[in-house]
C-alpha cells in the first residue's frame, strides 16, 4: 500500500464524530445547527435546553436523537464533542462539567464573564485531556488568511498599525446584550476584534481605551473603544457599538511596505467582503469574496478533535482575550 492509499484509508476508518449540543438560542438555530449539517464527518446525536419543547425542536429539525433539559442526564449521551452556546453566565459551569465528563468543547465567545473563571474552565479541560476551543469564526474567513498570509510572507514589511470595527445597531428591547451579566459591547463584539488584532499582530502588551453610552442609556456599555500596543512595538486600534444604523466595519493593516483593508467582513453574514491589497511598487488589487466561514471552523474543529491534535482557535485564546477587556473595564 503507498502513502496515498494508506491516506485514504485512516480518514475511511474515521468515524462520524458525534456531537451534542447545549444551548437553544438564535445563534444556534440560526447559524450554527444550519452549518453543522453540512458537515459529512459528523452528526447530531443530543439537544440540551432548560425548555425541554425548545430541545425537542431543535434535535427534530437538525435530526439529533435525544434532547435533555437535565444537563447531568444530557452529558452521560454517547457523544465526543459539545458545542456551548448557552448564556454566557453558564458557560463556566457548563465547560467545566463537560470536561469533566470528557467531552471536547467548542464553546461560544466570550469563553467566561471573568478571568477566575476563564482559568477554571481551561485547567478543567487541560486535567481531563479534553480539547476547548472558542468560536472566534472571524479568523476563518479566506480574505483574512489571505492579509495573515500576506503578514508572515513579510510582504507588507514591518507593521505599524491594525485597526478593526465592528459597529452594529441592536435596540435594547429586551435583548440579552444588554443584561450587564451577559453583555455589553465590549464583551460581545470587543471579544472579535480583539481576537483579530491578536491573531494578526500577534500578543497585546498594553490597552487603553473608554466604554460610554452614547445612544442606548442602558446598564452596559453600547460602545467601545480601545487603543493597543503589540510587544512587537506597533499599535491597533478597535471600535465597537452597538447603535450605528450604518458602517463600513473595516479589518485594516498598514505595514512599512504595504497595506490590505478588508470591508464588509464583520458584521456580515451572507454578503461579499471586499480585500484591497496595496503593495509598494505593485499595481492596487482588489478582490471580493463571499465566504460561510461558519462551515470553515467548524471543519477545522471537526479534524482537530478527530485526529486528537490541538484545535487553532483555543481555551487560550479565550482566556487572553478575557484578561484584556478585563485590563480595559479596570481603566
Amino acid at each position: 500500500m503507498n502513502t496515498k492509499e494508506m491516506i485514504d484509508s485512516n480518514r475511511r476508518r474515521l468515524a462520524k464524530l458525534k456531537w451534542g449540543v447545549a444551548g437553544c438560542g438564535k445563534f444556534t438555530e440560526l447559524n450554527f445547527l444550519p452549518a453543522f449539517s453540512q458537515l459529512k464527518k459528523s452528526r447530531l446525536i443530543s439537544v440540551y435546553s432548560s425548555d425541554l419543547n425548545r430541545a425537542r425542536n431543535l434535535a427534530t429539525r437538525f435530526h439529533g436523537m435525544h434532547a435533555h433539559n437535565n444537563f447531568d442526564e444530557f452529558l452521560k449521551g454517547d457523544f465526543d464533542a459539545l458545542y456551548i452556546g448557552s448564556r454566557n453566565a453558564d458557560h463556566s459551569e457548563q465547560v467545566i462539567r463537560a470536561a469533566e465528563a470528557g467531552k471536547n468543547i467548542f464553546c461560544e465567545k466570550p469563553l467566561a464573564l471573568n478571568y477566575s473563571d476563564a482559568k477554571k474552565m481551561v485547567e478543567a479541560c487541560e486535567k481531563n485531556n479534553v480539547f476547548l476551543a472558542i468560536n472566534y469564526v472571524y479568523r476563518f474567513h479566506p480574505l483574512v488568511t489571505k492579509a495573515k498570509e500576506l503578514i508572515q510572507k513579510d510582504l507588507l514589511g514591518k507593521i505599524v498599525s491594525i485597526s478593526a470595527d465592528f459597529f452594529v445597531d441592536v435596540p435594547p428591547s429586551d435583548n440579552f446584550r444588554y443584561d450587564s451579566n451577559e453583555g455589553g459591547a465590549l464583551r460581545d463584539l470587543g471579544t472579535h476584534t480583539i481576537d483579530l488584532l491578536r491573531y494578526l499582530g500577534g500578543n497585546i502588551s498594553e490597552i487603553q481605551g473608554y466604554l460610554t453610552n452614547l445612544i442606548y442609556q442602558t446598564e452596559v456599555e453600547d460602545t467601545a473603544y480601545a487603543i493597543v500596543k503589540f510587544k512587537e512595538g506597533h499599535f491597533g486600534r478597535f471600535g465597537v457599538s452597538f447603535n450605528a444604523k450604518k458602517s463600513f466595519n473595516r479589518l485594516e493593516v498598514v505595514g512599512h511596505k504595504g497595506a490590505v483593508s478588508i470591508e464588509g467582513l464583520i458584521g456580515k453574514k451572507n454578503n461579499s467582503a471586499k480585500l484591497i491589497i496595496d503593495l509598494d511598487g505593485e499595481a492596487r488589487k482588489a478582490f471580493r469574496k463571499r465566504s460561510k466561514r461558519m462551515i470553515f471552523i467548524l471543519r477545522e474543529i471537526q479534524k482537530s478533535f478527530q485526529r486528537k491534535i490541538p484545535p487553532t482557535v483555543s481555551g487560550y485564546d479565550g482566556l487572553v482575550n478575557i484578561e484584556l477587556m478585563e485590563r480595559l473595564l479596570k481603566k
